[in-house]
């Protein structure tokens, strides 16, 4: 298996699997986990919808690895700009990610550090870091591309109030979301190339729950264009 893609909504795989060739879906064993396989561009593709949070993430990451073996795994979705550098629309590349909800500060642990483990900041594999910002400025220009770090948490960030918080602990943090820490802790535990690529649906603030549907398709559809992208690279070097 070339590449695992994981995505927690039905609306972050939709487009994706409208490209699928061949495509049949994969019964499994866990409840409301939709996997489907095919070709992608050329390459041999899992497309998981993982469901929303964390626990779902880590749960179909695994049984998507045990299961297929893939040589890559990808999650892409929308996600929430926190950083005031990044805006509706945007692509955020991750260069790494980091659990913002995990707070074992009354052991003497700084928020986000999982107690007991070697590391709790999974960096993004720097080829395919490389090869999604070729494919981002590509298509989106340079403008709306930014590389750093996605934080997760099982939280919708709703307010100034939360993102500030969050800013506080994690101050290069450029994004939000619900999974992809989990999805990246899981790839490395397992010693697998991964990468995150997000769209900005919302400034996670007040408006955000609004902007999120408002936005949903439009963002998308240009993200996908930068997986896509990203994947015919992929395909010249695997």
């Amino acid at each position: 298996m070339d590449v695992a893609i994981i995505a927690a909504m039905e609306e972050e795989v939709a487009q994706l699997r409208a490209q699928l060739s061949q495509a049949q879906e994969v019964a499994a064993s866990f409840v409301d986990l939709p996997i489907y396989r095919g070709q992608l561009l050329g390459l041999d593709a899992v497309l998981a919808r993982c469901g929303i949070g964390k626990v779902n993430a880590a749960l179909a990451t695994q049984y998507t690895i045990d299961h297929f073996k893939p040589r890559v795994i990808l999650t892409c979705g929308v996600a929430g700009a926190i950083s005031p550098e990044v805006r509706i629309g945007d692509v955020v590349i991750s260069t790494g990610a980091q659990q913002h909800d995990v707070d074992a500060r009354g052991f003497g642990y700084e928020r986000g550090v999982i107690p007991r483990l070697a590391t709790s900041l999974f960096p993004a594999d720097p080829d395919l870091v490389e090869l999604a910002a070729e494919a981002a400025v590509e298509k989106l220009g340079a403008q709306r591309v930014h590389q750093g770090l996605v934080v997760s948490g099982d939280l919708f960030v709703h307010s100034r109030e939360q993102r500030e918080e969050i800013l506080r602990f994690f101050p290069g943090a450029l994004c939000t979301d619900m999974e992809a820490a989990a999805i990246a802790q899981v790839a490395a535990a397992n010693g697998i190339p991964y990468l995150s690529l997000q769209a900005m649906s919302d400034q996670a603030d007040e408006e955000a729950g609004q902007a999120f549907y408002q936005t949903l398709d439009e963002v998308l559809a240009g993200l996908n264009q930068v997986v896509l992208g990203l994947l015919q690279r992929l395909r010249a070097q695997l």
